[in-house]
């Protein structure tokens, strides 16, 4: 398996690919992100161990580059420790998962294999669903070029909807995901935010794309009429 590693540390850069090397991977370094995303655009890797605070192009510049190019290779993003944000960061970026600083290298590489075995699968970083968007990281929604302005639980019934886009979803199903299985108040209060949804998301601009289907719950189509 080939591992591109990219981090400013050189000593520690240097200790991550002897370590990889002796169980038996081939290793390319990098030691800035620039350098780091040249090699990621060039060459196949089955994995990427990027550092998230590098000068002049930092991890989390060079994963969100690589997803908007639609390279989605796993990468392992190597956090501060104790970077709790850092870690937020990294995963909206579109990292597949992170280790914080220091780490134990055993782990490292347990979880270097979990992302390979996995492998590459799209996971685009904006949904799309006909001309309606949301970017769950920056938490924008918008109809063709016009933006939404969403409430934060609003927000997330349309992304759960967006992220079921076709299914039939029921009451039970949003709450249990938008809210939380502990929920015990009215379950039709779905209805009422579904009801906001269509006043901005569908009415205005002449759509009706978040159908009820009689007694099974919701779906959300592309209706792009």
């Amino acid at each position: 398996m080939r591992v591109l590693v990219v981090d400013d540390e050189v000593r520690l850069a240097d200790g991550i690919r002897r370590g990889l090397e002796a169980e038996g991977w081939a290793v390319d370094v990098a030691h800035d992100g620039i350098d780091g995303l040249w090699h990621a655009r060039e060459f196949t890797y089955d994995a990427v161990v990027l550092d998230l605070m590098m000068p002049g192009m930092s991890g989390w510049a060079v994963c969100e580059q690589l997803r908007a190019e639609e390279n989605w290779t796993p990468v392992l993003m190597l956090t501060a420790k104790d970077g709790e944000w850092d870690q937020v960061e990294a995963l909206d970026a579109g990292a597949d998962d992170y280790v914080t600083k220091p780490f134990s290298h055993p782990v490292l590489v347990a979880r270097l294999r979990a992302l390979v075995r996995r492998g590459a699968r799209a996971r685009p970083s904006v949904l799309t669903v006909g001309d309606l968007r949301l970017d769950p990281a920056a938490r924008t929604a918008s109809r063709g070029e016009v933006p939404l302005d969403l409430t934060s639980r609003e927000f997330a019934v349309l992304e759960f909807l967006v992220r079921r886009a076709g299914e039939v979803c029921s009451k039970r199903q949003v709450i249990e995901n938008v809210w939380d299985v502990d929920f015990d108040g009215d379950p039709n209060i779905v209805e009422v935010y579904v009801g906001h949804l269509r006043r901005k998301v569908d009415r205005p601009f002449g759509r009706a794309s978040i159908e009820t289907v009689r007694g099974a719950g919701y779906r959300l189509t592309a209706d792009d009429a």
